[in-house]
């Protein structure tokens, strides 16, 4: 039989209504609610939705100040570990850490708790390295989960050693 052949009934019943109850079926499970959702915790996270919010990616490159001279170069960087410390104490900055040696020049990331790039650029004047043009950053808009800034509390537990 052609499908051209076909009736409206036939085509409803046996292709159309099937699709669209696939359709509808997966829609609805898409929509389901989390049912350990705490609206209290994410409200205090600033989460969206999904759990989600903005903030902003920092990739720390080599900066054009090369300075091979040992006690300046341990300065700005006992600087930068200390502005660290500050923004995370702050509530501004979320992770950090640095990179293995690679062939990019990429030395690190911040991901900073704010929501503009704006923002950032501000905080990221903060660091000696950054303003001793050692580093240098790019930054980022980036969507991720709120829960990220919980994670300072537990590594305070985990760290043995100050940096």
């Amino acid at each position: 039989m052609s499908i051209f052949a076909l009736t409206k009934k036939t085509l409803m019943t046996k292709y159309i209504l099937p699709v669209l109850f696939l359709l509808f079926l997966n829609v609805a499970r898409a929509q389901e609610e989390n049912p350990n959702y705490d609206s209290g915790l994410a409200e205090s996270l600033g989460a969206d939705e999904y759990g989600m919010k903005s903030y902003v990616l920092a990739i720390l490159k080599a900066g054009s100040n090369d300075s091979k001279d040992e006690s300046y170069i341990n300065k700005i960087f006992r600087g930068h570990m200390e502005n660290i410390g500050r923004l995370a104490s702050e509530g501004k900055l979320s992770l950090a850490g640095p990179f293995e040696q690679n062939a990019k020049g990429y030395r690190g990331i911040y991901i900073f708790n704010v929501k503009t790039i704006a923002e950032a650029e501000e905080l990221i004047k903060t660091d000696p390295a950054i303003m001793e043009k050692v580093l240098e950053a790019e930054l980022y808009e980036w969507y991720g989960s709120a829960a990220l800034v919980t994670h300072l509390d537990v590594h305070k537990k985990i760290a043995k050693k100050n940096p």
